[in-house]
C-alpha cells in the first residue's frame, strides 16, 4: 500500500510532492510471528517482557507466576503469542527490537504448554472439562509424551508438566489466555459460571504444585477474580493488573503511537482534511485514555486505532463489536446506583480485587470491561476516581444506556436528539420538553419504578449525548441539586420529584437558594421543577 505524503514545512498538512510506503497494519494477525514475517507495524513492548522473564528474576522463590488483566481486544493475545516466540528459542524473530538491543538475553528455549480457552467448549462444566482433557491429550501429543488419560483433569495436566519436564530435561512454560473465558461465557447464568469455575479450579491449582518443574507462567483475562475463587489453589500469583511498572504493557502510549503510526497519521490527516497536530488531537480524543495503575500513563485501545487507521473513520470501533447488553441490564436492576454517581465514584483498590460471581459489582465489572478507567489517584486517601475512558466509550456506552433504559430504538434515539438540540437553540422549551417525553413515554409497565434516580439516569444520558454541561446532585450549603445544565447563554437548575409536584419541586429550588451557587457567572438562570409520575411513566 503507498500513499502521496508529504509535510509542508511549518504548517504539518500534507501535501503530494513525496511518496512514502506504509507497513501494513496488523488487523486480524494475532501471532507475533505473522506479525514480525509479514512486515506489518508492531510496537515493540519486549522492554517489559524482557522484565518478566529474565534469568534470576526469582532466584529463592520458584518459577515466576503472572496474572495480568485486560479489557477485550487490547492486546492479551499477542503478549502470550509473543512470549511463546521468546520460550522457544526464536531469535531471528527478535532482532532489531528492544530485548536484542538493550539485553544480553540468551533466548534458550523450554517447552511451553499453551492453553486459550476462549476457543474450547464452555457450555457447562462437563463440556469444560471434557475439552481441557482433549487439550492436554492433544499437547501430550505434540511434545511426543505418554499420560495416564485415566487420571482426573487437574492429575492429567500434572502428569503433562512431569513428563514433559522429564522428557526435554528442562522446566516448562505454561500460558493461558483467557483464563476466565469459561466463566465470562455465562455470566449472567450464576449457576452454569459457578460450575465452570469449580473446574477452572481444578485445573489453575495444578500449577502451584508443580512450581518445581515450571520455568514461567502467565494468565490473563478481562475480570480479576479473587484469590477465595478461581486461584483459592493458587495463591502465589503475582498481579501485574495495576502495577505502575507494567501500566503501558498493553496498548499503545501517546509516543508509541506518533512514533509507530506516523506515516498513517499523515494519511489520515489528508483524508480529514485537518493538520498533522489537529488529527493527534482528533485521535487521542476519541480513543485514547485508558489507565491501569495510580501512575499517570493512559494508553490507546489497540483495536480501535487499528481500524481507525485502515476504513480512516473516526467512529465506536471497540464498542461494536460487542454491545454490553447485560452490562446495561444489570445497571437498570441496581436502580440505587445513578450514572453520574458511577462516573465519579472513588473507590480504593480492594473493589477491583473482590470481583465474584455471586455478587457482581456493577463499578468492579464496568472498569475491568474497559467502560470505566481510572481518572485520578489520590495518594493521602489511596483511592481511584473512575471516569469514561474517552470519547468513543462516552458515546457509544451512552447510546446503549439510553436505549436500555428508555426502551427506545436507536434510529428514534437520533431523531429525538436533534429535534431537542434545535428546540434548545431556538429557545422552544415547550417542544424540548415534549420531546422529552417521548423518551419516558416507551419505559414499559414491566418496570416498576420507584426510585428517581431512574429518571435521572435516562435525563442525565440525554444531555450527554446532545452535548451539553450537565453535572448532578450539586452539592450546595442548603442540600444537593438534582441537575444543573449550562450553555453559552444560560444556566438552567433542575429538580426532580417522584411523588411531588412540579411546584413543590420549584419552590424546594426557591427555599434553598440553589441558584445563588451560580449568580457570579454573568448569565441568566432558568429554574425547572420536573414531576415524574411512576403510573403514567412520564
Amino acid at each position: 500500500m503507498s500513499w502521496v505524503l508529504c509535510l509542508t514545512p511549518g504548517t504539518g498538512q500534507v501535501g503530494d510532492d513525496k511518496v512514502k510506503t506504509m507497513r501494513p497494519l496488523p488487523i486480524g494477525i494475532q501471532t507475533f510471528e505473522g506479525i514480525i514475517k509479514g512486515e506489518y507495524v508492531y510496537v515493540d513492548k519486549t522492554n517489559y517482557i524482557y522484565e518478566l522473564v529474565k534469568p534470576g528474576i526469582r532466584p529463592d522463590a520458584g518459577s515466576p507466576k503472572f496474572f495480568l488483566s485486560r479489557p477485550r481486544r487490547f492486546g492479551k493475545s499477542l503478549t502470550i503469542s509473543t512470549l511463546e516466540a521468546l520460550f522457544l528459542g526464536k531469535r531471528p524473530l527478535f532482532e532489531g527490537l528492544w530485548i536484542t538491543t538493550h539485553t544480553d538475553y540468551a533466548f534458550e528455549p523450554f517447552p511451553v504448554l499453551r492453553f486459550d480457552l476462549s476457543n474450547i467448549g464452555k457450555e457447562d462444566g462437563a463440556q469444560l472439562r471434557f475439552s481441557l482433557e482433549k487439550r492436554v491429550e492433544q499437547l501430550a501429543t505434540e511434545h511426543h509424551v505418554t499420560i495416564d488419560m485415566t487420571l482426573p483433569l487437574g492429575l492429567r495436566f500434572a502428569d503433562l508438566i512431569q513428563k514433559v519436564a522429564i522428557k526435554t530435561q528442562n522446566r516448562v512454560v505454561v500460558l493461558v489466555d483467557e483464563y476466565d473465558a469459561p466463566i465470562i461465557r455465562h455470566i449472567t447464568d450464576a449457576p452454569k459460571a459457578a460450575d465452570n469455575r469449580e473446574v477452572l479450579r481444578e485445573f489453575y491449582t495444578t500449577l502451584k504444585a508443580e512450581d518445581a518443574h515450571l520455568r514461567f507462567v502467565l494468565l490473563t483475562g478481562v475480570s480479576k477474580f479473587s484469590k477465595v475463587s478461581v486461584f483459592s489453589g493458587l495463591n502465589n500469583l503475582e498481579d501485574l493488573t495495576m502495577q505502575k511498572a507494567y501500566a503501558g504493557m498493553l496498548g499503545y502510549t501517546q509516543a508509541e503511537l506518533e512514533r509507530n503510526f506516523k506515516d498513517h497519521i499523515a494519511a489520515l490527516a489528508q483524508s480529514e482534511s485537518l493538520t498533522i497536530p489537529q488529527t493527534v488531537d482528533k485521535i487521542r480524543h476519541w480513543y485514547n485514555g485508558y489507565r491501569f495503575s495510580e501512575a499517570d500513563t493512559k494508553v490507546y485501545n489497540p483495536f480501535s486505532t487499528l481500524l481507525l487507521f485502515k476504513q480512516q473513520m473516526f467512529k465506536a470501533h471497540w464498542f461494536e463489536t460487542g454491545t454490553p447488553t447485560f452490562l446495561v441490564n444489570l445497571m437498570k436492576e441496581r436502580l440505587d446506583i445513578s450514572l453520574h454517581e458511577i462516573e465519579e465514584k472513588w473507590v480504593r483498590e480492594e473493589v477491583f480485587s473482590t470481583y465474584e460471581i455471586e455478587h457482581l459489582d456493577v463499578v468492579a465489572l464496568l472498569f475491568q470491561t474497559g467502560y470505566l478507567t481510572i481518572r485520578d489517584y489520590d495518594r493521602a486517601t489511596r483511592r481511584f476516581r473512575l471516569g469514561y475512558p474517552n470519547f468513543e466509550v462516552t458515546e457509544a456506552l451512552s447510546y446503549a444506556l439510553l436505549a436500555g433504559f428508555s426502551e427506545h430504538p436507536p434510529s428514534i434515539s437520533d431523531s429525538s436528539l436533534e429535534r431537542l438540540i434545535g428546540a434548545i437553540q431556538v429557545g422552544d422549551l415547550e417542544t424540548f420538553f415534549e420531546t422529552l417525553r417521548v423518551f419516558f413515554a416507551k419505559i414499559p409497565y414491566t418496570i416498576q419504578l420507584k426510585n428517581e434516580k431512574y429518571y435521572q439516569t435516562i435525563f442525565y444520558l440525554i444531555f450527554t449525548l446532545i452535548g451539553l454541561r450537565i453535572r448532578a446532585e450539586v452539592t450546595t450549603n442548603q442540600g444537593r441539586i438534582d441537575a444543573v445544565v449550562e450553555t453559552e447563554k444560560e444556566i438552567v437548575i433542575f429538580e426532580f420529584k417522584l411523588q411531588g409536584t412540579a411546584e413543590e419541586a420549584l419552590q424546594q429550588i426557591l427555599d434553598k437558594g440553589y441558584g445563588q451557587k451560580y449568580q457570579d457567572r454573568g448569565k441568566p438562570l432558568r429554574l425547572f421543577g420536573v414531576s415524574f409520575d411512576p403510573t403514567e411513566r412520564n
